[in-house]
């Protein structure tokens, strides 16, 4: 006889497990798709899809072709009783050994702290520290600079204050507290595809127009690390202002 669905935890049980860190697994071919923490039922309500606003995210997708193929989505709570400082740790841990995931953001203190081969951590911590001479707009791009041109990993799609950051002189793009780009935002604009052909909508963001910044504003920040005021461990934001 199979044991009976579960789809929640009893408060008895919640309050034991305190803060857990959980896998999503599409039971289709077994592949782990999604890394989060929570705590008491957090992981059933994701696993239904009932806690996500971005309907159109890969996450969401996925688990809408599970539910459609007649599947539940499965999980695995990885690690349990934890302090919620331990949990952003053990999820940023797991999203570095799970290539391919649906996570948009890596995890809590990855931008900084995750996955570096040894040369990448000499050169991050032996740079200068750049000196923000401008109102430079500094935008974390780990993850995505990997899927295009540096400028469309930059520019598109933000979770932020249009006005300010169009006071932004220049836009720095950084990967793991290294300076890598500088463009100049022209404007910023609602992430939709009236504003940015190609591009699906994102709802609530915004990306801009622009082109690289002069030689010059290069040279002043490119191959710099970002200042340790703007680099927090356990800080989730991809988007720092520095004025």
């Amino acid at each position: 006889m199979s044991d009976p669905k579960i789809d929640s935890f009893s408060p008895e049980v919640a309050e034991k497990l305190q803060f857990y860190v959980y896998r999503l697994i599409d039971p289709r071919n077994g592949e782990t798709f999604y890394i989060g923490k929570g705590q008491g039922n957090r992981v059933f309500a994701h696993a239904r899809g009932d806690i996500e606003s971005d309907s159109l995210s890969e996450k969401m997708t996925r688990i809408r072709s599970i539910h459609i193929a007649g599947f539940d989505v499965a999980h695995v709570i990885h690690r349990h009783g934890l302090s919620e400082k331990s949990a952003f740790e053990v999820e940023a841990a797991l999203i570095d050994a799970y290539p391919g995931l649906t996570n948009i953001m890596d995890g809590h203190g990855n931008s900084d702290f995750g996955a570096m081969h040894s040369s990448e951590i000499i050169k991050r911590y032996s740079a200068e520290a750049a000196n923000f001479k401008h109102k430079v707009l500094l935008v974390n791009v780990n993850r995505s600079a990997l899927e295009g041109s540096l400028y469309e990993a930059t520019r598109y799609a933000w979770r932020l204050s249009q006005q300010k950051a169009s006071q932004a002189e220049v836009v720095l793009a950084t990967v793991q507290g290294l300076i890598v780009g500088a463009f100049i935002a022209e404007k910023w604009l609602e992430a939709v595809p009236e504003n940015f052909p190609g591009k699906e909508a994102v709802e609530g963001r915004y990306g801009f127009v622009g082109h690289e910044a002069p030689i010059e504003l290069q040279k002043l920040y490119i191959g710099k690390r970002t200042p340790d005021e703007f680099r927090k461990r356990g800080a989730s934001n991809p988007i720092k202002y520095t004025w």
